[in-house]
């Protein structure tokens, strides 16, 4: 596996990294214990040394599941985890106080004695930024926590936020079909030297091409039943998508799935993707994409194609949206 650096302080990761929410949360009914750490070790075993978590997955049980999963391997892993998306409370919470004690108990789910990476997973509107980067200093300096990083910031909050404390990586939602993050986030990134890694590379599923306007989400379990972009209305005005990255995925003789990956890699090199993968069949589809080659000629086509497909509904429900910057 390929290896990319996140940000200024040689924190070095695989090119592609496992997310790991859907194993517990999110896309449907939560994977057997046994069949979770069977798809993370297997992840490991194909090169990928970059796993993405959070205490809100589950809540809870997706960072017990990938610490007993990479227990036996944790000083050659790297393990992103999040915090402030939840509280006793109710809502976000980034109160200093609180993210310490909410790294306390992740320390213990993860079964180990340091984090590699920890974001805010979302900005708290009520908590200035500079005094949760300055939190997480201190947690850095008592050996708590490797380096810092924001998830769904914004361009002025990473900042003001780096300022403080080096950024090592911003995690917002980036895939072909949701390319907010190009108008201020990446820039911001590239000029800071922050590593950019974007959550649902896949278009949460829907760019693999396995999922037709027909497809429907269980309400109680998958978090899409939610979000406009899954309406059937859509996904049947957004099939256009599918279908041309399937048209260069024939030409190119490799999956739906290795060219949206691929075309993500091609954008920058600072960029880490972190698609999900809860089935053992989409580890070996997924790292594939690190060895497809797009040509400027392919980049291309692309871009003038995409130019013509309109995307169709909001990336998340409303309720999630108003927690993004």
């Amino acid at each position: 596996m390929q290896k990319r650096k996140l940000g200024k302080g040689g924190l070095e990761v695989s090119t592609i990294g496992m997310g790991c929410m859907n194993l517990s949360f999110g896309t449907g009914k939560a994977a057997d214990v046994a069949d979770g750490i069977e798809v993370i070790r297997a992840g490991y075993a194909k090169g990928i040394t970059f796993f993405d978590t959070a205490e809100a997955y589950g809540p809870f049980t997706n960072e017990e599941l990938v610490g007993k999963a990479l227990e036996p391997f944790r000083k050659e892993v790297i393990i992103a985890t999040k915090f402030g998306m939840i509280s006793e409370e109710g809502g976000l919470n980034s109160r200093p106080d609180h993210i310490k004690k909410v790294v306390e108990s992740s320390l213990k789910r993860l079964r180990t004695d340091y984090i590699d990476l920890l974001y805010q997973h979302r900005v708290d509107p009520n908590v200035p930024i500079e005094d949760v980067a300055g939190t997480v200093k201190e947690l850095i300096q008592a050996g708590k926590v490797k380096y810092f990083g924001l998830s769904e910031a914004g361009a002025d909050t990473i900042r003001r936020a780096n300022a403080v404390l080096p950024v090592a990586a911003v995690q917002n939602q980036y895939s072909i079909w949701t390319r907010e993050p190009e108008e201020t986030v990446l820039p911001v990134c590239e000029e800071l030297g922050i590593g950019f890694v974007p959550w649902g590379p896949l278009g949460t599923g829907f760019l693999t091409g396995t999922i037709t306007p027909d497809t429907t989400f269980d309400c109680a379990t998958d978090l899409r039943a939610s979000f406009p972009r899954f309406s059937r209305e859509a996904m049947k005005a957004n099939m256009p998508l599918v279908e041309m990255l399937a048209d260069v995925a024939r030409r190119k003789g490799v999956s739906t799935v290795q060219i949206a990956l691929s075309w993500l890699l091609a954008q920058k090199p600072f960029i880490v993707p972190i698609p999900g993968m809860d089935k053992l069949e989409y580890i070996e589809d997924n790292i594939s994409s690190v060895d497809v080659s797009l040509t400027s000629d392919d980049l291309r086509e692309i871009e003038e194609r995409l130019a013509n497909i309109s995307i169709q509904g909001e990336r998340l429900s409303k309720e999630l949206l108003s927690l993004s910057e």
